[in-house]
């Protein structure tokens, strides 16, 4: 969340952040509770202090022995402690609606972010070229049926639609591309983490899941869990609540975790195959920093994203996101796209982003400078590392031979035994 006081500070730079970002502005009703909230506080504050010198009245006055002055202050201190315990009441409902609305203002976009929607996406930079074929290319989902790698059927008979089934070397390049990717980030500098992949409501709000996306999530009602729609929620949030040494920053983890997401509005688009579907690998990294380092950071995580891809000899392209595509608690992010060459489109693998002390607000994450100064919210960054779906529709489709067969691509020989192709398997 934002700090009260900036909002107070630059009402109109917060209310510009939510019509950039396409959001509510509820930024006057924030403000009113906030003034409601503080005047409450400045009531309850008054009103104690009085009790406070009553109830010494009273003990002065027994101590005296004028009893019935003690009683008549007695009988005046118990009614302020009743108007007390009403303000109180009336205090928590106040504070109740404040921190709701607190937690529905979005960040503030970096001032580099273009001002629009999809439309204004800036493709910053590439790297290599989408293959050529003298052939026409098939998509992933001809592929899979070809070498039997896919299989959508299963999944939809098992769970539904939008719950795929990766079967033999479909599977194997899978597993192979997560061991992959974990080896680079872990050579990297980045701390190997296997989360839980159901997370309680405290973390999700921590790292901004919710209220915003909570129709998004698949939840547990009995126990108020949470499937994680990536990893980046339990990572975050092993610091919630924490006081870190200086020192001990910047930290870098990275996971690998199933990933789960409803995709909630989003039913009839891109749903064929792997483009869009509602359990998903990815391999995530996130990154707790230090505030005047955390653009340095970013630019440093996005360098990592696209490692990955180089290795596997992916084309990507890189967007600077506009701010009516960026998400809600984000401050500024590039996505990297690979290419589809079966569909002709770019298809969205990594979302690198900076969220400022956007989440450590909500997370309580702060450290405490070498001078012993007073805690400071820490500023976390998080980048898929990257997902699997689309990866494997980029490599699939940019490595199929004019029979249908899959060239594996040689950084991911190793961790396939030694396998230079995929051909067809009765199974």
């Amino acid at each position: 969340m934002l700090d009260i006081r900036f909002i107070r500070e630059n009402p109109d730079v917060v209310k510009k952040a939510c019509a950039d970002k396409r959001e509510p502005d509820c930024i006057d009703d924030l403000l009113e509770a906030d003034d409601q909230r503080r005047s409450i506080q400045a009531l309850i504050d008054q009103e104690r202090h009085q009790l406070k010198e009553l109830s010494s009245q009273v003990g002065i006055a027994f101590k005296n022995g004028e009893r019935e002055k003690g009683e008549t202050l007695k009988n005046q201190a118990g009614k302020l402690s009743g108007k007390i315990s009403e303000l109180e009441k009336k205090q928590r409902e106040i504070i109740s609606s404040w921190e709701d609305l607190m937690l529905r203002v979005p960040n503030v976009p970096d001032s580099d972010a273009p001002v629009g929607g999809e439309e204004a996406n800036i493709i910053i930079d590439s790297w290599g070229e989408p293959p050529e074929f003298d052939f026409t290319p098939r998509d992933h989902i001809d592929l899979g049926d070809i070498l039997g790698i896919l299989d959508m059927e299963w999944g939809a008979k098992i769970t539904g639609s939008g719950f795929p089934v990766l079967v033999g070397d479909g599977a194997l390049m899978s597993r192979a591309i997560i061991a992959l990717m974990l080896d680079i980030h872990r050579k990297s500098g980045f701390l190997e983490i296997a989360p839980p992949y159901l997370s309680n409501r405290a973390a999700m709000l921590g790292s901004a899941q919710i209220p915003k996306l909570e129709n998004d999530m698949y939840r547990i009602d009995e126990d108020d869990l949470f499937l994680i729609p990536t990893s980046e929620v339990p990572i975050t949030n092993l610091m919630a609540g924490e006081i870190l040494d200086e020192e001990l920053l910047p930290l870098f983890f990275t996971a690998y975790s199933a990933n789960f997401r409803r995709e909630a509005g989003s039913y009839g688009a891109d749903t064929r195959g792997l483009t869009r579907v509602h359990q998903f690998d990815k391999v995530e990294m996130v990154k707790i920093v230090r505030p005047e380092s955390s653009r340095d950071e970013h630019e440093s995580l996005l360098k990592q994203a696209e490692k990955v891809l180089e290795t596997l000899d992916v084309p990507y392209r890189i967007k600077l996101l506009a701010t009516g595509d960026m998400s809600f608690a984000s401050h500024k992010i590039y996505d990297i796209e690979v290419f589809s060459p079966g569909t002709g489109k770019w298809l969205e693998v990594s979302s690198c982003t900076n969220f400022l002390d956007f989440q450590a607000r909500r997370a309580n994450i702060r450290f405490r400078p070498q001078g012993m100064g007073a805690p400071e919210y820490v500023h976390t960054l998080n980048a898929s590392g990257v997902a699997l779906p689309r990866l494997l529709i980029s490599l699939w489709e940019s490595n199929q031979t004019d029979r249908g067969f899959i060239r594996i691509p040689p950084a991911l020989i190793p961790y396939m035994d030694r396998q230079e192709l995929i051909e067809p398997r009765i199974r």
